[in-house]
């Protein structure tokens, strides 16, 4: 028995080994002031995998019916997110949130809009493959006539490449796929260069007031939206606590019940727990200019706008079938209480969150359509 543990042991160290080495040959686009994500050991980086993740992301052929790749929902102009409330599916089913945008989302600690247990790209991609309420990409039903796709000639050495010496199967897809989003890193913004590369002029005189009004305890908005990838859902190499923190902002009160829309509860559809339900995750704000509209609902429309509904502490709706005072919506956060700004801060706050966009990661040639 002591002999079978040891053989055991000795193969799970020299497959650690090997992933550690494979890890450390990829070379992130990460600047050394920041840490690197944290990568799955059964998974590790590489070119290859990210040059075969480039392409599937991009091709039509992973829809069922060849309508739809996940850049249909996830376009690069839009941080890799979409510029519409809530996404449409490759059958044309009309979904209930908005697109997340994809930006440094190797750093997330949790995945989705409102669930506690997805923490891993691995397992979050089989969502959009292979889910049917709402239908995706549709592959369930089809999964045999969609992977011989992938088994032509054009593929195999790219398959090879990133996998050598595997059959193509779901697994390696789901491999690259997470490969190439984890490499969509965005840390070169002009707060970036003003925060971390000492360039002094990187911001505006207005910027820099909005950029103290942002993290001051007058407006909270650090609390939800805070670290160098502005927000709490953030983990990586040297992040050892396991936060997985979800907000109520008081969008919604529907008739006084207490809650949130029953097409969407956030949290709450997970946990079954009153206290959960309009709890979502903080999205990043990094290249927020670029994301509209917002929220989980995709239901306001501007940056302008989602200043005016923090300041009001939540948002009361006067008629139709959400009506109800979000700000009074007994399990909204602490951080959501409302304040005032004058016309000159809401202006300065506005030019801090453009601050946070990274148009060399919006124009980036090497993460788009590499029209394979």
């Amino acid at each position: 028995m002591r002999i079978v543990f040891v053989v055991i042991m000795s193969i799970l160290l020299i497959a650690c080994e090997k992933a550690e080495k494979e890890t450390k040959a990829y070379k992130w686009p990460i600047p050394n002031s920041f840490p690197k994500p944290q990568v799955p050991i059964d998974n590790p980086m590489s070119d290859e995998k990210v040059a075969l993740g480039r392409v599937l992301f991009f091709d039509c052929n992973l829809s069922f019916n060849r309508t739809q790749s996940c850049s249909s929902c996830h376009e690069q102009s839009a941080a890799f997110g979409e510029k519409i409330p809530t996404s449409v599916g490759s059958t044309g089913q009309k979904h209930r949130r908005n697109a997340q945008v994809l930006v440094n989302v190797a750093y997330n600690k949790t995945l989705t809009w409102a669930h506690d247990g997805l923490i891993s790209l691995e397992q979050q991609i089989l969502i959009p493959m292979f889910g049917e309420a709402p239908v995706e990409l549709g592959i369930t039903g089809h999964e045999e006539e969609v992977l011989s796709r992938f088994r032509q000639p054009k593929y195999s050495k790219l398959f090879e490449q990133a996998f050598p010496e595997q059959p193509i199967s779901y697994q390696l897809i789901v491999n690259a796929l997470a490969s190439y989003v984890r490499s969509l890193v965005s840390l070169n913004s002009p707060f970036d260069q003003y925060a971390y590369q000492g360039d002094d002029n990187a911001l505006s005189a207005s910027a820099i007031r909005g950029m103290n009004l942002f993290f001051s305890e007058r407006l909270e908005c650090h609390h939800c939206h805070g670290g160098f990838n502005f927000t709490q859902s953030t983990s990586h190499e040297k992040q050892l606590i396991d936060r997985r923190p979800f907000h109520n902002t008081g969008l919604y009160n529907v008739h006084g019940e207490q809650g949130y829309p029953k097409s969407d509860i956030g949290l709450g559809e997970i946990s079954q727990l009153a206290r959960d339900n309009g709890r979502f995750r903080a999205p990043t704000l990094r290249n927020i200019t670029e994301s509209a509209p917002y929220m989980h609902d995709g239901s306001i429309a501007t940056l302008s706008e989602v200043i005016d509904f923090y300041a009001a502490g939540g948002r009361n709706i006067v008629e139709g079938i959400n009506q109800g005072d979000g700000r009074q919506n007994p399990y909204k956060s602490e951080f959501v209480k409302g304040f005032e700004l004058t016309e000159q801060d809401k202006a300065d706050l506005l030019n801090f969150l453009a601050s946070l966009t990274d148009n060399t990661f919006i124009t980036n040639s090497a993460h788009g359509n590499p029209n394979f």
